[in-house]
C-alpha cells in the first residue's frame, strides 16, 4: 500500500512546549485509497476490526537522529502476524514531539489504563478504528530499539 495514500495529523502536543494544561495526545491517520485493502489489513481473520491490544505502533529511522532533518517511517502492525497495517512517511522531530507529549501525559494522568495517546484512523472521512495506546516504540535505521526515545510503560520488558 502506497505511503502517499495516507496523511497524518498531530494534537494536543502543544501544551507540553507552552506549560498547560495536559491532553492526551492524538494523532489522527486519514486514508484516500483502495478502501477494501486497508479495512483487510485492519481486520482479523474473521473480518473484525483489530483492537488496540492487537497492533503495534512504531517509528523507525531513516536517518541518523542527530542529522538535520531526519526522517523515518511510522507504521501500526497486527501484533499476532508481524504484518504491517500501515506505514507513513514522518520527520523525526515530529514524532519525537508527540511521544515527549504522550510521555508527560502519561505522567500527569492517573488512569494509565486510558491508553497514553489516542491513535484514530479513517477512510475517506470516516472513523473506522480508535485505539489508545501506550506504547511508541523508535528504532534506529538499523533496526535497534531506541529506549531513551521510545514511549514503554513502566514494567513492560521487552
Amino acid at each position: 500500500m502506497r505511503r502517499d495514500y495516507f496523511e497524518l495529523d498531530v494534537e494536543n502536543i502543544d501544551w507540553v512546549e507552552n506549560g498547560g494544561d495536559p491532553k492526551k495526545p492524538l494523532v489522527r491517520i486519514a486514508f484516500h485509497g483502495p478502501k477494501d485493502v486497508l479495512e483487510r489489513r485492519l481486520s482479523d481473520p474473521d473480518g473484525t476490526y483489530l483492537d488496540a491490544s492487537e497492533t503495534d505502533v512504531a517509528f523507525r529511522l531513516q536517518d541518523p537522529l542527530d542529522e538535520p532533518g531526519a526522517a523515518g517511517v511510522v507504521s501500526v502492525t497486527n501484533r499476532i502476524t508481524g504484518d504491517f497495517v500501515l506505514e507513513l512517511n514522518e520527520s523525526a522531530d515530529d514524532v519525537l514531539t508527540f511521544i515527549r507529549a504522550a510521555r508527560e501525559y502519561g505522567r500527569d494522568t492517573a488512569d494509565s489504563e486510558d491508553g497514553r495517546y489516542r491513535v484514530e484512523v479513517s477512510i475517506d472521512g470516516e472513523n473506522v478504528v480508535v485505539y489508545e495506546k501506550q506504547t511508541f516504540l523508535v528504532y534506529d535505521a538499523d533496526g535497534n530499539l531506541l529506549r531513551s526515545h521510545s514511549l514503554i510503560p513502566s514494567g513492560v520488558e521487552l
